[in-house]
């Protein structure tokens, strides 16, 4: 065989050994997130009862974490009479977490959302003043003459738990002060602004500025917390995904180091 032609051939072989060495070792594609964190982008916003602020803080930032494209603007917290007014009004609003099914109600009655999911619940307690100066001690001390209580309006989920219980009790309060939500009412409890108020037992977990007890009876009156997606969310999949978060293995974990009770 001529030396050139043999050249050829040595030159094709080498040529077919260098591509299959390349094929060998070229990188495999990556497969995508099992959890499709890197899928889910957009802001989300949310509306949530004030009693879920501390919690839901934490769940939205562990939320961002896992998914680095989704941005969480601050959450706007009130109490949920004013949040399903405010959404019902025409508030731009993905997520809406309530304290109670009646407010939730309202936004599903309007249209405006579909199948809420209950995430959590709660329970009132008696907070009063560091160190209870006026010595509170059951729901009948707050009728005494000369005790000062705070509570929350009768539409805002807190209120309505409030009268509940005190009706159970037999006992009639005239509050100081209605709040809109039971921040307010802790804030002037914690100030000595008020002898006592109603709250939930979330509320003072932690809290170094107030004590508090468990009236007879709490037990019977327990607040169901409902999320739902708002229907015109731009993002639907990233808010059912934090629907999904909140209801799942690690917001659970955080509702309840904060206090709240298992749906």
């Amino acid at each position: 065989m001529p030396a050139r032609r043999l050249s050829l051939i040595g030159l094709v072989v080498a040529g077919c050994l260098l591509l299959a060495g390349c094929a060998g070792t070229a990188e495999p594609t990556p497969a995508p997130s099992a959890s499709g964190a890197a899928e889910l982008t957009g802001t989300l916003t949310i509306s949530a009862a004030a009693s879920l602020s501390a919690a839901f803080d934490e769940i939205a930032q562990g939320f961002e974490a896992e998914h680095p494209g989704v941005q969480i603007p601050p959450i706007s917290y009130d109490g949920s009479s004013t949040l399903a007014t405010q959404i019902i009004g025409g508030a731009p609003v993905d997520v809406f977490a309530s304290a109670d099914e009646n407010n939730m109600n309202k936004v599903v009655d309007a249209g405006l959302a579909g199948d809420p999911q209950v995430f959590a619940t709660n329970t009132l307690v008696i907070a009063v003043p560091r160190g209870n100066p006026a010595g509170i001690a059951s729901l009948g001390d707050l009728a005494k003459p000369g005790a000062t209580v705070v509570l929350c309006a009768p539409e805002v989920p807190c209120g309505a738990a409030s009268q509940k219980l005190l009706s159970a009790a037999g006992v009639t309060v005239t509050p100081v002060s209605q709040e809109q939500n039971v921040t307010a009412v802790l804030t002037k409890v914690a100030a000595g602004e008020a002898d006592a108020g109603l709250v939930y037992a979330t509320d003072v977990k932690g809290r170094d500025d107030v004590d508090s007890l468990t009236p007879d009876g709490a037990g019977a009156v327990v607040n169901r917390y409902p999320i739902a997606v708002l229907k015109d969310a731009p993002d639907a999949a990233v808010a059912a995904a934090f629907v999904a978060y909140v209801r799942g293995e690690r917001g659970q974990a955080v509702l309840a180091a904060h206090g709240f009770g298992a749906p």
